[in-house]
């Protein structure tokens, strides 16, 4: 048994999850769990964990990384073509999906008799070995961009371990700690709060209720939440839910993530968490880098509102230029570099690739622009790949969002299109905004002293969002 986290090492009557049912988890069930799921694999092989913030889905995480299985961490509502797509592509050994998997779904997974039950979990065997497996990797996530196709990051236990130890160290976490689980665990942000809270021995509050949902909020009252975490899109939710008159007389910190705060939202935070005398921490990380690179000290949440901060303990940043020159002075934009422990092995696209080492060297290119201040503290500024070019002027699209959601307060754009042609999309919610297309396309031709007919602007019943609150570009609709 491989003692992951510490949990082989914890006394099995210490308490690892309350669940929104009253059900209580121990750290003994996941022993128990790991043993369990070890006897009837018989082995080291790839299992495909169909994941819900369920008993079920924290034992079987648990379970598969004590026992030496490698597990893929898929939503539990991944849709059915793409589950199909999977499972014919890199060929599992095993299933382990919650018992109240929906039907089409069960219809794309092996139809064989469970081998095992695991607190609403079935362990269903798909007739084959699996493929070979290098002997560190540990752990397979869906990259943020592949939603649908079957590239993988492959991680090691030395990625996950390096992690949650930087994780815990920046965040100061201790076995009193109890985070309520707001995002899901198959996310690699939901995933990185799970392993960093585990490491110290610390309590779960385990629901797959949302935040718009009246029982979340009882179970985070009743059961002592200590810190809340979130997306951009979370921390609209919190405000609009107001967040600032809950009582939540246990609550600690909070983590924000997974994309760039509004400064607005970043500063309101950061004044209410300074006023109450709790901690925010914006954070910044890729699921390549298992996921944790940066954070911003809390401390300094106000004074440098809008960055991300400085790298993690044991990480190091470093700009470098068009030509792969680093960059050393202050203010100039080049692409984000990061290098440590965390970084992961490389991609997967087919069952061979489950096989190579390390091929990224604990290097990796974040494919991000940043600037780096004075005092070492690095701000985002956008995507590599997210600039159009407008009429011979390069026009950073992740940028135009941020601005936009400055100058129109409670509205959510999100903007694509091609050379010569953005298009802006926001989110009408049930509302009619007939001036606000013409609002936009002006403000947006102000700011970047282009044509307004540069500027398509439509809007949409919502815009599309992956169940981490990222949008998803690809869905949405031509202008």
């Amino acid at each position: 048994m491989d003692d992951l986290f510490g949990i082989e090492s914890r006394e099995p009557q210490r308490l690892l999850a309350v669940c929104e049912d009253g059900q209580r988890l121990l750290y003994g069930d996941a022993q128990h769990a790991g043993r369990a799921l070890g006897r009837a694999m018989g082995g080291r092989a790839l299992v495909f964990l169909l994941c819900d913030n369920s008993p079920g889905s924290l034992l079987g995480y648990l379970g598969c990384l004590q026992c030496g299985a490698v597990p893929l961490l898929l939503d539990a509502h991944t849709s059915p073509p793409l589950l199909a797509s999977l499972i014919d592509t890199y060929r599992p050994a095993y299933c382990l999906v919650p018992q109240s998997l929906p039907a089409a779904a069960r219809a794309v997974l092996p139809q064989a008799s469970p081998l095992l039950e695991l607190a609403g979990s079935l362990l269903l065997p798909c007739g084959g070995q699996g493929p070979a497996l290098y002997p560190e990797l540990c752990l397979l996530l869906t990259t943020s961009g592949s939603t649908g196709s079957p590239k993988l990051v492959r991680l090691s236990k030395q990625n996950l371990a390096a992690n949650a130890a930087s994780i815990a160290q920046y965040l100061e976490l201790d076995e009193t700690e109890r985070p309520i689980t707001v995002l899901p665990m198959s996310y690699s942000y939901g995933m990185s709060i799970l392993n960093s809270h585990v490491l110290v021995g610390a309590s779960l509050l385990l629901t797959g209720r949302s935040v718009l949902e009246q029982e979340f909020w009882q179970l985070a009252s009743a059961g002592g939440a200590t810190s809340l975490a979130g997306v951009p899109y979370t921390y609209q939710m919190y405000r609009r839910l107001g967040l600032f008159s809950i009582e939540l007389p246990g609550l600690r910190y909070l983590t924000q993530a997974g994309g760039k705060l509004p400064e607005e939202l970043h500063r309101e935070f950061a004044a209410w968490a300074h006023k109450t005398g709790r901690r925010f921490y914006v954070m910044y990380g890729q699921t390549e880098a298992s996921p944790r690179m940066g954070y911003l000290p809390a401390a300094r949440a106000l004074d440098k509102c809008g960055s991300m901060g400085l790298p993690v303990p044991g990480g190091r940043f470093w700009l470098e230029d068009a030509a792969g020159g680093v960059i050393d002075a202050p203010g100039e934009v080049g692409e984000l570099v990061y290098a440590g422990k965390n970084v992961g092995l490389g991609y997967a696209q087919a069952p061979a690739d489950l096989a190579k080492g390390d091929e990224w060297g604990g290097v990796l290119r974040t494919g991000d622009m940043a600037k780096r201040d004075a005092e070492g503290f690095y701000t985002i500024v956008g995507r590599k790949k997210r600039f159009l070019k407008l009429f011979g002027n390069r026009v950073n699209l992740d940028e135009a969002e941020r601005l936009l959601a400055a100058r129109f307060a409670g509205v959510q754009f999100a903007c694509a299109g091609r050379d010569d042609r953005m298009a802006v999309y926001f989110a009408l919610e049930g509302k009619q905004q007939p001036a606000l297309p013409g609002q936009v396309q002006a403000y947006l031709a102000a700011e970047t002293r282009l044509p307004a007919r540069a500027f398509a602007v439509c809007g949409i019943d919502a815009i599309p969002k992956s169940p981490a609150g990222k949008t998803l570009y690809a869905a949405l609709p031509p202008v």
